[in-house]
């Protein structure tokens, strides 16, 4: 299989350039690919010095640079060696110039200000560390979500995951035998969702977990019959509550907090009406 050569070049931090790229490679059937990262390049003597780079390791260039000068010179470097560029943002900033009816301003990395937006980010991320695997119960209604499932159903990165995108997040572990605390079933603000999986998977799981910290994997914790029990347990919870469920099985975190801010908007335009008539935001 042909090897790739990818250099991903941006004037930022290049997170929005390699989520790009890792979406479009994840289209191809396991790809021999080398990225060559270049963020923070805002300068020509910069550019410059990455060129014997691309010579070296000729590929695909793929780039974010709104600089019309630095970005002409990569251009013409790539010309020059004959390596085709993508200027990943053009076609969607012209879209929306066209629909907005103004110019880009052309400033490298504002989505990365320390905005109210940033700090909201901030904020929710710290929230939730505190209030990870039942802590913290007393603070639950200052949350916007809260998931529950049992021990290992991805409570915790789904919700760093839902932190990461400004959604304050508390998790709790549902245990048979540990009953939650009653002000989880009287949340007014937050969103409880459940979490649930695939007893076999969640078997797995567990056993992976328990000789990861080179203990043994007789223990109830892994055994089929105990594992299901506590998955029913914490459906019938779910269902006498009226708590939205996701199955996360075969869901990656990313989908699965994807699937809960879904549930979230919804539940946040359902609010804006009243009698069919929208409020104002």
């Amino acid at each position: 299989m042909t090897r790739l050569n990818l250099h991903l070049v941006s004037d930022s931090t290049g997170e929005t350039l390699e989520m790009i790229a890792k979406a479009a490679l994840a289209q191809f059937d396991d790809p021999t690919v080398a990225r060559h990262f270049w963020p923070m390049v805002r300068s020509r003597q910069h550019l410059d010095r990455i060129v014997p780079e691309l010579a070296d390791n000729p590929g695909l260039v793929l780039f974010t640079l709104v600089n019309p000068e630095t970005r002409a010179r990569l251009e013409e470097h790539c010309r020059h060696l004959g390596l085709p560029a993508v200027p990943v943002l053009d076609s969607v900033t012209a879209a929306l110039e066209s629909q907005l009816g103004q110019e880009a301003h052309g400033r490298p990395g504002r989505q990365h200000l320390m905005d109210d937006d940033y700090f909201r980010r901030v904020d929710a991320i710290q929230y939730t560390i505190a209030h990870d695997d039942g802590v913290g119960h007393e603070n639950w209604e200052q949350a916007d979500i809260v998931l529950a499932g049992v021990s290992r159903s991805s409570k915790t990165p789904t919700s760093i995951y839902l932190a990461n995108r400004g959604y304050k997040t508390a998790n709790i572990p549902l245990v048979v035998e540990s009953p939650p605390p009653d002000n989880l079933f009287r949340l007014r603000h937050p969103l409880v969702v459940g979490l649930t999986t695939a007893p076999e998977r969640l078997v797995q799981i567990r056993r992976n977990r328990l000789l990861s910290l080179n203990e043994g994997t007789e223990t109830s914790y892994v055994d089929d019959e105990r594992v299901r029990a506590e998955i029913q347990f914490a459906r019938r919870m779910f269902a006498d509550n009226g708590w939205p469920v996701i199955d996360v099985t075969r869901r990656s975190i990313e989908e699965s907090a994807a699937a809960i801010i879904r549930l979230v908007q919804e539940r946040e335009r359902k609010d804006r009406q009243v009698d069919g008539v929208a409020k104002p935001i």
